[in-house]
């Protein structure tokens, strides 16, 4: 099992190049179930999730073609797909690759709205609370479908098609919106979405359905309305560039100092985290081809913060925040909204020398003077870059364990970060 090395004490100079946004990219892959045109998307992440998928659909008949480097292309460039989903020949999505990865329970709206039925897994546990699918279902029940739970399988029907509903929900879901607008457009009628989430991700999602002949208007605000119509067709798309892995690199810069360039970002998909980040004593200067991070021996600020659906503070973030608040000067808080248990880094932490009191959803952080290096264990996605984070900045070398989840959400850490100067190294077996 592969570990990643890194000896801290190293600044950070250079460009990092941001990836496409792997929220974005998992339910574009799971639309293109929508039609029976090829849907090109490009800037694709190489992650594991995205290889995890590609298996997923291919269950269900998709095949989907991975473009060659083009002529004077670079490995910073994202990847080519090619997906065609003309011949669907499964509509059950079963346990053993559903229980692998939560989203891929979003196939269960695009096979519904196109086929009339599909037979999904249920999820099943997650390390970072249960994330029920109840929203999810709710929605298509509202859109017509008959449901049934049978053996751990959500089994949905529509035989005679999903008609346009009102879909109010209770508390503000990424997943359910996201089904909600990919079953929305195939529906007989006009489909309301009210307290929708508004990620920049469900408005690059929206987009490309757009391009494909949807008819979606108000994404990326609480209210969405899909007139839905008869059939899509292919399109080709760009994913939008990766926040949280813009607002990783950030942190990281900020944490071992120096000056570093994030390339093909934008600023307003973050804008709460970079706030926050300035508050620290970061320099945080946008351009037009990306945001510049500095930090040149100012000491870190403590700061509060509470996570909340965007545009506030993100979840995703909330993990690489603690570890850099283990070196400011002072106290400081942070207050987890969105997941329980999503605290499991803190005991990692604690191993480096950070001093960390847990109150239920309140974690209060005690700034020290030094980081020690340590092994460690990845306990989950964003947990486990919180560690390379602060390994960064700890005396000494510190070995993560488990980066099998690192590689989920982050194309080639090491190796960006080891452009800009960090001791970092993947050691295999």
């Amino acid at each position: 099992m592969d570990r990643i090395r890194i000896v801290g004490g190293r600044r950070l100079e250079g460009t990092i190049p941001i990836s496409g946004a792997k929220n974005a990219t998992l339910p574009l892959m799971i639309a293109s179930l929508l039609t029976k045109d090829t849907l090109i998307l490009d800037n694709v992440p190489r992650l594991a999730d995205v290889s995890l998928l590609q298996r997923i659909l291919g269950n269900h008949g998709v095949d989907i073609m991975v473009g060659g480097k083009r002529p004077g292309g670079k490995l910073d460039d994202g990847q080519t797909l090619h997906i065609s989903a003309a011949n669907i020949v499964d509509t059950t999505a079963p346990y053993e690759l559903v229980s692998k990865m939560r989203a891929s329970f979003w196939v269960l709206a695009p096979l519904l709205a196109r086929i009339g039925e599909a037979r999904v897994s249920m999820p099943g546990g997650c390390a970072i609370g249960t994330r029920p699918v109840d929203l999810l279902i709710m929605a298509m029940q509202r859109l017509g479908a008959q449901i049934e739970i049978d053996g751990g399988y959500v089994v949905a029907r529509a035989p005679r098609g999903l008609k346009g509903a009102e879909i109010v929900f209770p508390k503000v879901t990424v997943g359910g919106t996201h089904t909600a607008i990919m079953a929305a457009t195939l529906a007989d009628g006009s489909t309301l979405i009210e307290n929708a989430a508004r990620e920049p991700e469900i408005a690059d999602v929206a987009l490309c359905l757009n391009k494909m002949g949807a008819r979606i208007s108000g994404a990326g605000t609480r209210r969405i309305v899909v007139d839905g119509v008869g059939k899509l067709s292919g399109a080709r798309h760009a994913v939008l560039p990766d926040r949280i892995e813009t607002g990783t690199y950030a942190m990281a810069v900020a944490m071992a100092g120096g000056d570093v360039f994030l390339q093909n970002t934008r600023a307003d998909l973050l804008q709460a985290a970079l706030d926050v980040l300035t508050r620290t004593g970061a320099a945080v200067t946008p351009t037009n081809q990306g945001i510049r991070i500095a930090r040149n021996g100012a000491d870190l600020r403590p700061v509060d913060v509470t996570t909340a659906p965007f545009p506030e503070f993100p979840t995703d973030l909330q993990a690489q925040l603690m570890a850099l608040m283990t070196r400011a000067r002072g106290t400081s808080q942070i207050v987890e909204t969105i997941f329980e248990n999503r605290f499991m880094h803190v005991q990692e932490l604690a191993r480096l020398g950070a001093r960390i009191q847990l109150h239920g959803e309140r974690a209060t952080i005690e700034g020290v003077e030094r980081l020690t290096g340590a092994p460690v264990m990845a306990t989950d996605l964003r947990a486990s870059v919180s560690l390379v984070i602060a390994a960064l900045a700890a005396e000494g070398e510190t070995l993560v364990n488990r980066v099998y989840h690192l590689d989920r959400g982050f194309e080639r850490l090491e190796e960006k970060l080891g452009r800009c100067g960090a001791a970092i190294e993947r050691l295999s077996g």
